[in-house]
């Protein structure tokens, strides 16, 4: 049975090209039957109604889904609430959230109404000093980022030849002929767009368990040089055909190009990995994708790709450290704030929601 609590993803990114934003893959509001955008600064509480709400509901035997922070893992930014098609997202930036059909699907939650502003005003300066040091550290952390990505995107095109790419694709048809079956009357799957992964103050995360919880049978891509998306994108397009739903999760180091694939309803997940990251369990199947390349222009080229991966990871370390120091000033910041929100408002706006919410069903 899966266990709800375990299912976490990002929305949003520290990437190359810097915040990328899948927030509005969050939930379609043609279909959504309310979206509650909490608007509010620092510290104002946030984070806490959001795991409030979704102690609430998971207690009422509903399934939760969380979508952590990207700047701090242990923080939200939204949570939703599948079977219900309700969602409650931080809509404040670098992810602005905002109405599509605003009091008939979305709501505001004004949550800069818990702070005691007169006692913030004579914290201004401190306030303000702290929030352009803040602003700083993320611009070098994605200066290092994109240069990281440079050097990997040189090794791939090293490696990826048309044979390669060829030989990826019938590796999936083959895995699609044994784990997908076919159904020519099936509507198209659909396609949900999640990180799995981030790059964040804590390292590089990724939430393999979140995959484990719905998924039994795990394909394990070994991929040290980025191979994994040329066989993925064969698996969704097969899937999706075959009438499956599914969770493509971009690779947060190059959004554009796929890193893993769930399809839950067939208890399916192909993962990719690299040794620094390997996965917390034994899979079904491990492909060494790095294998799969031409053995020739691997020792050609075998100098160069240790170099390219020594610099790339020493560059995503320094990231790392300038995300830490954003976290730090973040935290500063929120101390800044915390002694000056009503936390008991905040607990009775957790409880309003979550009223209105169960009383929908």
């Amino acid at each position: 049975m899966t266990s709800f609590s375990h299912i976490q993803y990002f929305l949003g990114a520290n990437s190359p090209e810097g915040f990328y934003s899948l927030y509005p893959e969050l939930i379609q509001p043609e279909t959504a039957l309310a979206v509650y955008i909490l608007k509010g600064g620092p510290g104002c509480g946030k984070s806490t109604l959001m795991r409030k709400v979704g102690s609430q509901m998971e207690q009422a035997g509903l399934e939760t889904e969380y979508i952590l922070c990207s700047g701090d893992p242990d923080s939200l930014d939204a949570l939703l609430l599948p079977q219900l098609g309700v969602a409650i997202v931080d809509g404040t930036a670098p992810h602005v959230v905002e109405p599509k059909y605003p009091g008939a699907v979305e709501r505001y939650v004004n949550m800069g109404d818990c702070y005691n502003t007169a006692e913030l005003r004579s914290l201004r300066q401190e306030i303000m000093d702290c929030m352009r040091g803040y602003k700083g550290c993320y611009q070098r952390a994605y200066r290092c980022l994109s240069a990281s990505s440079e050097i990997m995107e040189d090794m791939r095109a090293t490696l990826l030849t048309q044979e390669l790419a060829e030989k990826l694709a019938k590796r999936a048809q083959g895995i699609l002929s044994r784990e997908i079956p076919k159904n020519k009357a099936a509507a198209p799957g659909q396609i949900k767009q999640r990180f799995l992964g981030a790059v964040t103050h804590q390292g590089v995360l990724c939430l393999y368990n979140t995959a484990l919880a719905q998924c039994e049978t795990v394909y394990e891509l070994a991929d040290s040089c980025g191979l994994a998306h040329e066989m993925l994108t064969h698996l969704l397009a097969g899937a999706v055909e075959a009438g499956f739903d599914v969770v493509a999760c971009p690779d947060p180091m190059a959004p554009n190009r796929l890193a893993h694939l769930l399809i839950p309803q067939q208890k399916l997940a192909f993962l990719s990995s690299i040794s620094s990251q390997p996965l917390p369990s034994q899979p079904y199947r491990r492909i060494r994708l790095d294998t799969a390349a031409s053995q020739e222009a691997m020792g050609h080229s075998r100098p160069r790709l240790r170099f390219a991966r020594k610099v790339s990871a020493a560059l995503v370390e320094e990231a790392v450290d300038s995300l830490e120091q954003a976290k730090t000033m973040h935290d500063e910041l929120e101390a800044l704030y915390n002694p000056h929100v009503r936390f008991d408002m905040v607990e009775q706006m957790a409880q309003a929601i979550s009223q209105e919410i169960l009383s929908e069903q």
